[in-house]
């Protein structure tokens, strides 16, 4: 099965002041789906960190790229912005598709500016940083995203299934 990585974006989990459940949540899910973590990190809300261990898996070939935190208001939230300096193609329609979906359990949705890419064969996508989105989101898209992987790696096409 496929290969991921997750990557916290939070300065209080980095310092250690606050646990990393959003993470814990993705890879009991990720897990029980039959996908294989290559690796989880956490760095601090600072773009070059963020770009940096990005890159990093990308290098490594992880099929599946997933970030927790960093996608809102804040001035420290910074995800996307490093996320779009490495993403080479955008897949809008995956955060677009969580974002409606996740309106229907609250109008703060709306304000989530999380992205989606491609950088060779890996796909990067934000997630909220709340436990409970993360689960939300991962489950809404999942199926996708696994299409999207077999079709990176030559498997599938994009013809509509329905």
């Amino acid at each position: 099965m496929y290969k991921y990585a997750v990557i916290t974006v939070s300065d209080s989990v980095a310092e250690g002041k606050r646990e990393d459940v959003s993470a814990t949540e993705i890879v009991k899910l990720l897990d029980s789906q039959g996908f294989f973590l290559a690796e989880k990190v956490c760095v601090p809300d600072e773009v070059g960190k963020i770009r940096t261990a990005l890159l990093k898996f990308c290098k490594k070939q992880v099929d599946l790229i997933l970030t927790t935190g960093g996608t809102g208001f804040s001035p420290r939230d910074v995800t996307p912005e490093a996320t779009k300096t490495v993403v080479v193609k955008e897949a809008s329609g995956i955060v677009e598709a969580i974002r409606h979906y996740s309106m229907q359990f609250t109008p703060r949705a709306m304000l989530s500016r999380a992205v989606c890419g491609i950088n060779d064969k890996s796909i990067i996508l934000n997630l909220p940083g709340s436990p409970k989105a993360v689960v939300e989101s991962l489950k809404i898209v999942l199926p996708s995203l696994l299409h999207g992987l077999d079709i990176l790696n030559g498997g599938g096409n994009c013809a509509r299934s329905d």
